[in-house]
């Protein structure tokens, strides 16, 4: 059974996720499917041959998830801060690059399921790093930069809360 807080939580980031365009929403479950590995993307993302190639290059991309997770600097002066934060950079320059994430709560979203809530602190250094970089179109890269609020970006403190709402597929036929 839920208590009021959790259940509270459970809204809040359902809401969250429902605000999102449709095309985030999909690229955020098939994210979490490959970077957690809960479950075969090809077999269930892959529309088109185009998608097929698409998902073969995340995995790629995701393949030091794990190692990034175990990473983590524990404080601002964490040992091993520059290698974390490089890797970060570059995985989340990848995902921006595929136009998929529209702005800063849509990757902060996805970044906090895949690397768990004691990533919170670096998210937005690593986005705005990643969304000033040359392979982000000039006007996408403004855009990406202009979704994160001032108060994201000089927070004062972040919850260590977990999340907990992790969407999946459906099936067409179930939401029917």
């Amino acid at each position: 059974m839920f208590h009021n807080r959790t259940a509270t939580q459970l809204l809040n980031e359902l809401r969250e996720f429902a605000s999102f365009p449709a095309a985030t929403q999909r690229y955020i479950r098939r994210s979490l499917d490959i970077g957690l590995g809960r479950q075969d993307a090809f077999r269930i993302w892959a529309r088109t041959p185009a998608e097929t190639v698409a998902i073969r290059r995340q995995y790629v991309a995701y393949q030091d998830l794990k190692t990034l997770r175990a990473m983590l600097p524990k404080g601002p002066e964490g040992q091993g801060l520059e290698r974390f934060m490089g890797a970060l950079v570059q995985v989340s320059a990848f995902d921006l690059a595929q136009e998929r994430l529209d702005g800063f709560s849509a990757y902060r979203f996805l970044y906090e399921r895949l690397l768990g809530a004691e990533a919170r602190p670096w998210l937005p250094a690593a986005f705005c790093g990643a969304a000033a970089l040359p392979q982000i179109a000039p006007l996408r890269r403004k855009d990406l930069l202009q979704s994160i609020s001032e108060a994201a970006a000089t927070a004062p403190g972040w919850s260590t809360r977990a999340p907990t709402f992790f969407p999946e597929f459906v099936p067409m036929e179930e939401a029917a």
